[in-house]
């Protein structure tokens, strides 16, 4: 492929994944995504801990960079609209700044969405089993087949993880463990107390950001790098 083509697909990725973006906060301006009571924010979480940590050290990291301080973090909901059509924009910056920047997945399933709570707790299950990408991707790609419907779609989610090749025995254990559902809720807790009201929602370290396109992401995330 020759420079001018490759720099055509690279233009109309860019300018995609800005729609995504812009789409999403419009979406945001009207129902915020569905809202939580900002008055039940917790000050300390289930483990006793205090709560409104953006990090915590058994949070999901999709990438490890060791020698850097700078955290991507995303608040998300399988089952949100939004989510799915900023996935694109998120694997992007993941492709471009992977190497400099430590990008953390934390679960904040929304009361307002049937399945998101079962759709977390099936992540977590296949993270245990070191399949945590496949089973987010895969929910995402799925999302219209089992989203904002009110039946549980558990029989979906153990077909994903049979598709994926999971042992199902420890699946099935895990997800139906108290202890699963307490390790989300850690997360919910900290992005309540974080003043996450909706999804998805985004930090750089500790610093909330609100991008109205996909430039306002590489610009928050350059400033942090330059700020080390």
């Amino acid at each position: 492929m020759n420079m001018k083509g490759l720099g055509s697909i690279l233009a109309n990725t860019r300018v995609l994944l800005t729609v995504f973006v812009i789409a999403v906060a419009m979406v945001g301006t009207v129902v915020f995504l569905s809202v939580r009571d900002k008055d039940s924010a917790p000050d300390i979480a289930l483990d006793g801990s205090p709560a409104g940590q953006t990090v915590r050290e058994n949070s999901h990291r999709l990438n490890s960079v060791p020698d850097s301080e700078v955290y991507f973090v995303e608040f998300l909901d399988f089952e949100c609209e939004g989510c799915r059509a900023l996935y694109p924009a998120v694997e992007q910056l993941r492709a471009e700044y992977g190497d400099r920047v430590n990008f953390v997945l934390r679960y904040f399933p929304l009361r307002s969405h049937f399945n998101a709570e079962r759709a977390a707790r099936a992540v977590e299950a296949a993270a245990q089993q070191g399949q945590l990408e496949a089973m987010y991707r895969k929910m995402y790609e799925t999302q219209a087949q089992w989203g904002e419907k009110q039946i549980p779609a558990d029989d979906v989610f153990r077909g994903f993880a049979q598709q994926l090749g999971l042992d199902m025995e420890a699946f099935d254990a895990t997800y139906n463990d108290p202890a699963t559902l307490e390790r989300i809720q850690l997360d919910i807790a900290d992005g309540t107390a974080l003043g996450v009201q909706g999804t998805p929602t985004f930090f750089i370290n500790d610093e909330r950001i609100q991008p109205r396109s996909y430039d306002d992401l590489t610009t928050a995330l350059d400033q942090a790098l330059e700020r080390g």
